[in-house]
């Protein structure tokens, strides 16, 4: 046995025994970990497991009610919606849950009704699918990028609050989550995925020119809250700054939103934090504005 599997195993066996709060901070001091970090990872972890139990009955309930559940993740880039989806899905029966993350259309699809290739990816009875990023590209990224006209940003505008009523008649639940991030913790987060190997597939021409054209985006953005938040089909609002807030505190709205069997048992753990969680209104203050 080599010394270092000899220090893991002594470092165990002091975990062991500790049984007070003074004795943890002492053994996180000695071994240089920072102890209010480790108590609110601990903390983030098991709130964590916890909602995520709690996304395993939601499932089954969604399941065995045939009902329909469409969860769409908008923000700019690096704003936290894939690492939020992931927390959503990692524990969920694949077979009744799908994420789209659809890439560019083709040749083909830029002739159809623009809805069309949505349409196909909308839940099935007793599924819920997740949604990186939807057809609210043609409300933000695209005319801000210059990705498509403005008649069919018009167009567009005046169709999807329609689009969305009929899907919502037709019985499918539909939440839409906004995760707004400031400019400054946008830039640290390109920056990191610079300098972290398994983060660089994620880096793209569209990220320098995200924050060159921050002040368009927050315009098409507003404009799209204001012409697009229904009673039907609201938009909610996640700070997400902190990643691990913004993972928990949506996964608390969505299981707020549903009433599935078993949520009365849950109590207090799925009411979301109304300071990093709320529905759209004009004087909300906004992170990304």
């Amino acid at each position: 046995m080599n010394s270092i599997q000899k220090a893991t195993l002594h470092d165990m066996a002091a975990l062991t025994g500790i049984e007070s709060r003074d004795e943890l901070k002492s053994f996180f001091d000695s071994h240089h970990i920072g102890y209010k970090k480790a108590l609110t990872t601990l903390q983030y972890e098991k709130e964590l497991r916890q909602l995520q139990i709690q996304l395993v009955k939601m499932q089954q309930w969604v399941r065995d009610k045939k009902k329909r559940i469409a969860v769409i993740f908008e923000g700019r880039d690096a704003s936290g919606k894939g690492g939020a989806i992931r927390r959503f899905t990692e524990h969920l029966n694949p077979r009744s849950m799908r994420v789209v993350a659809l890439a560019k259309p083709s040749a083909v699809e830029k002739g159809q009704w623009y809805f069309t290739r949505y349409v196909k990816e909308l839940p099935n009875p007793g599924e819920i699918v997740f949604f990186d990023r939807s057809w609210y590209n043609r409300a933000v990224v695209e005319p801000v990028m210059g990705f498509c006209s403005t008649q069919q940003y018009e167009t567009f505008m005046r169709q999807v609050p329609d689009f969305e009523h009929m899907i919502y008649e037709d019985g499918v639940i539909i939440i839409k989550l906004w995760f707004s991030v400031s400019k400054q913790v946008q830039a640290k987060r390109f920056e990191s995925r610079k300098n972290t190997p398994i983060k660089q597939w994620k880096i793209s021409p569209v990220d320098e020119r995200a924050t060159q054209l921050w002040d368009k985006y927050t315009r098409y953005k507003q404009a799209m809250f204001s012409r697009t938040h229904t009673n039907y089909s609201p938009w909610v609002i996640v700070k997400s700054n902190v990643k691990k807030t913004a993972r928990l505190e949506s996964i608390r709205y969505v299981l707020s939103s549903l009433s599935y069997d078993g949520k009365n048992e849950a109590g207090n753990l799925i009411n979301p934090d109304p300071t990093v969680v709320s529905r759209y209104f004009r004087s909300i203050e906004q992170l990304d504005e």
